[in-house]
């Protein structure tokens, strides 16, 4: 059975790829099935370019096929920010809560309480043969200052899809179904089941 790397440690992010991934007649391992991995430098300036960054990093070191994404949040009222740099938007070792707060910073900074935001997803996958696949997803919603729900990740207290609701209050499943990197993942399992038929 062929195997394919998630190129990720975050543990949430994988158990949402795995699940749609688990159709495919694959085995799915992520980077904690390997020791002392370094960290790819993400220094490109699109999702796209740093998904493949990861994906060819991670791919060089493990010698698998390899699927990495890189997504994050843009907010309208701060000009696209944090966008790339989603993750590491309160620093290079931020976590959640710290990038949530850097997120209301700076929405206070410029006096509002709520913008229109989105969320981007690439997903780049790299076989063993060097054939690279590409796809993209995207969800637009608002961002605003009051967090509601405990689910999800990243920044989805805080992502409206709707008047009501947050990412965080939606199920895996029904956050699979409408997420920017659950559109990215069906495309990119289309694709690929092309290529393994």
């Amino acid at each position: 059975m062929k195997k394919i790397v998630i190129a990720s440690k975050n543990s949430d992010k994988v158990k949402e790829m795995r699940l749609v991934l688990s159709n495919l007649p694959i085995e799915v391992l992520s980077l904690a099935d390997f020791a002392d991995l370094p960290d790819a430098l993400e220094d490109g300036t699109t999702f796209e370019a740093n998904a493949l960054i990861k994906a060819r990093f991670f791919h060089e070191r493990t010698g698998l096929a390899c699927l990495a994404d890189d997504s994050g949040l843009e907010v309208d009222a701060l000009g696209g920010l944090p966008g790339v740099y989603s993750a590491r938007f309160a620093g290079y070792h931020a976590d959640d809560l710290t990038n949530n707060q850097k997120l209301l910073d700076e929405l206070k900074k410029v006096g509002v309480k709520e913008s229109a935001a989105a969320y981007r997803c690439a997903l780049a996958f790299i076989d063993t043969d060097g054939t690279e696949l590409l796809t993209q997803g995207k969800i637009e919603g608002k961002i605003k200052t009051v967090a509601q729900g405990n689910g999800g990740f990243g920044y989805d207290p805080y992502f409206y899809i709707d008047d009501e609701r947050t990412m965080a209050q939606l199920s895996t499943d029904e956050k699979n179904l409408i997420s920017h990197r659950g559109k990215a993942l069906r495309e990119m399992v289309a694709k690929l089941k092309e290529m393994f038929s």
